[in-house]
């Protein structure tokens, strides 16, 4: 990812390069070299993957080398890193829209084998006429152009202004083992309705449209709470935002805090996402047995069926999801029933081992 040291992008990528290096697969990794790396890309190395930082802010001579060669840095690292061997299998994973162009085409030119990986999408930007062309043109060549949701691949499809014949969805595996619904929290004694909103602090999460639609008068006399888990770079604004919007009886802060805890303690997920791909958030809550309310922007509702496992938002903005939170509190009574629904549901879509499906997948596009 380009804003944070991990995220739900980083978790099939991680993964899937520790289960191959286990079945015997040499694997090389090139991640962005945060100042402060994240556990799971440093233990990357004690597992035997040859693991490659890119500097986050890249010396003179890089972007000189850059401005002379016309490519990204990414790619020239990548470049660099293999000198004259030839990979059997370049997997570019994106947190993004689209793979970077200058590694797509740079395995073109090479004849590499690749594969992209794409974790998200939105309506709001669109490649230029010649940026979808050179998409156009190298995308056909990869192996597979693997999208984590339906949504996103058609959404893509739109941008670039043709099909994708060799894209395919693959599943992102789940960051904790739940074997059965966390069980409901019951506090007989006041009846509040306990929501939680997880995920970083940044922009695309959409922090203030439900700030905006919480602010509304009907919410004033009534009984909820609502928590959120996370940390990111707009922290600190959403905290002033609470204040302005004299929320600060009713909203906390409650920094990272372990998947398990966070559904011992709240009663319905809140999502007001601008742009999605296949959000863990959301299939973590369904297993522990949580309705979703959320923005119907990504892979969303190929999850949450409306007024079934939860309730859609039709846009990200604080009217929209203001309607739809007020869909949630007037059904409120339904919500435990919701719950046991999504944990079902979400146990029928979800594969069992999604990393070892990848895996398997990436090994028969390698070359001998």
């Amino acid at each position: 990812m380009g804003a944070d040291p991990f995220g739900g992008s980083e978790e099939l990528w991680t993964r899937t390069a520790t289960l191959l290096i286990k079945q015997g697969v040499p694997v090389a990794a090139s991640a962005q070299g945060w100042p402060q790396l994240d556990r799971r890309i440093s233990e990357l190395s004690t597992v035997g993957v040859d693991l490659r930082l890119r500097p986050v802010k890249p010396s003179l001579i890089s972007l000189a080398w850059r401005y002379v060669s016309g490519k990204a840095q990414i790619a020239l690292d990548i470049e660099r890193s293999f000198g004259r061997s030839s990979p059997s299998l370049v997997v570019i994973s994106e947190g993004g829209a689209f793979p970077s162009i200058d590694v797509t085409e740079m395995c073109v030119t090479k004849r590499w084998p690749f594969a992209t990986v794409v974790h998200s999408n939105l309506e709001s930007w669109w490649p230029t006429g010649e940026l979808a062309a050179r998409y156009r043109k190298a995308l056909p060549l990869a192996r597979r152009c693997f999208f984590v949701c339906q949504a996103n691949r058609i959404l893509a499809e739109r941008q670039l202004g043709c099909d994708l014949d060799n894209a395919e969805v693959v599943r992102n595996p789940l960051t904790i083992e739940i074997d059965s619904p966390i069980p409901w929290p019951l506090d007989p004694a006041d009846q509040e309705l306990r929501m939680a909103c997880v995920g970083r602090f940044s922009p695309e999460k959409g922090h203030d449209i439900l700030f905006d639609a919480l602010a509304n008068s009907n919410w004033k006399e009534r009984n909820w709470r609502l928590t959120l888990y996370g940390k990111g770079r707009t922290r600190d604004v959403m905290e002033r935002l609470v204040v302005r919007l004299k929320l600060q009886d009713r909203v906390s802060f409650a920094g990272h805090v372990a998947v398990d805890k966070i559904w011992r303690e709240n009663h319905v997920l809140v999502m007001p996402s601008r742009f999605e791909g296949m959000p863990l958030t959301v299939v973590e809550a369904m297993f522990a047995g949580r309705p979703v309310v959320a923005t119907n922007v990504g892979g969303i509702s190929e999850l949450v069926r409306e007024g079934v496992t939860g309730f859609l938002a039709e846009a990200p903005v604080a009217v929209s999801f203001g309607r739809t939170l007020e869909q949630m509190w007037e059904q409120r009574d339904r919500l435990q029933g919701m719950g046991k629904l999504a944990a079902a549901v979400i146990r029928e879509f979800m594969p069992k081992d999604p990393v070892g499906i990848f895996a398997e997948k990436l090994k028969t596009m390698m070359h001998p």
